[in-house]
């Protein structure tokens, strides 16, 4: 049998990503660990120094992209020149990796906020959800709350596990890293909240071109899920929002395999913003659609693995 060192780079990073994958959903289990809310915290104390509302749209872009390079870039340096001094190189990786992957525990919150909902206890609903989410959850309807419940899990499952995995397969943990710190001043400085629309557009613009094509190949696995369910009717409603930037495909896509309709109105900072809503001809969603969400992505999850599995195993075979 090859040792590990005698592997291929993919095979290497393949068992890195699911070692460091059951690691963390395993910790995740006995304490909830967010190695990143340092980061986000240190994301908000920069944006109340530097983002000052009485200056004018173009001030407020021009610091918020100095803000996100001098935050990333430096990051990146030090990380990337002390790397020459670690012996175990596959321990440092191994670490930088676990810092970048999230989201392992967002299947069990969107079923403990369902479980609430149940019980008719909001108060609940809205303390498991209040830290994932963006929008106001005190304000939240039971409806508002399920909807929230189901977009949080899909949307943060693709940006912070499929993305950040993505990136590392591709990369390396440098570049996951360098994404999933990229993201957390997306989420600091969402262009949804009316202080941040400036200066937060540069790392929206920056967000959206790489989560790009992970979240589309994300997509499409759910798309997948609707196989035998009108998949081709669904494609071609879903493939008008294909190129955009955004994450209308994915949304589109959830909503058409629920049967229900997804996004529309939302409130942020005291403010009605006014979104695209999916899937129209469809019914309001259920608290059943939480849960019947979190199966369509544990699809996704298990194909996409196989995928993954099936490459290592074709690249071990090469190499024999």
């Amino acid at each position: 049998m090859a040792s590990f060192a005698e592997l291929s780079s993919w095979t290497q990073a393949i068992i890195m990503l699911f070692t460091v994958l059951t690691v963390k959903v395993s910790i995740s289990i006995f304490v909830e660990h967010q190695p990143m809310r340092y980061f986000r915290w240190y994301c908000q104390m920069l944006a109340n120094k530097v983002n000052k509302p009485q200056n004018s749209v173009a001030q407020q872009k021009v610091a918020g992209l100095v803000a996100l390079l001098i935050t990333l870039l430096p990051i990146i340096a030090i990380l990337w020149l002390f790397e020459t001094f670690i012996a175990v190189t596959w321990l440092w990786q191994s670490l930088l990796l676990y810092l970048a992957l999230d989201g392992v525990n967002l299947l069990a919150k969107a079923k403990t906020s369902a479980k609430a909902l149940v019980a008719n206890n909001q108060y609940q609903a809205k303390q498991t959800l209040q830290n994932n989410i963006l929008r106001e959850s005190d304000k939240l309807s039971p409806l508002g709350l399920t909807k929230a419940s189901i977009e949080m899990q899909l949307l943060q499952i693709g940006q912070q596990l499929i993305g950040v995995a993505f990136y590392f397969l591709l990369f390396g943990p440098l570049a996951a890293l360098g994404y999933r710190l990229i993201l957390e001043m997306h989420y600091s400085w969402n262009v949804k909240q009316k202080q941040f629309h400036a200066f937060g557009g540069h790392a929206n613009q920056v967000i959206n071109i790489l989560q790009w094509l992970p979240m589309h190949v994300y997509g499409i696995t759910i798309l997948l899920s609707t196989l035998g369910q009108n998949f081709i009717l669904n494609w071609r409603l879903v493939k008008q929002h294909f190129f955009k930037l955004n994450n209308n495909f994915i949304l589109h896509s959830l909503a058409l395999a629920l049967g229900c309709k997804l996004g529309g109105v939302a409130m942020y900072d005291g403010e009605k913003l006014r979104r695209i809503s999916f899937n129209d001809q469809g019914k309001q969603p259920e608290i059943s659609d939480i849960i019947h969400a979190s199966s369509r992505i544990k699809y996704s999850l298990v194909f996409i693995i196989i995928c993954l599995f099936l490459t290592t195993i074709a690249q071990l075979s090469i190499q024999r």
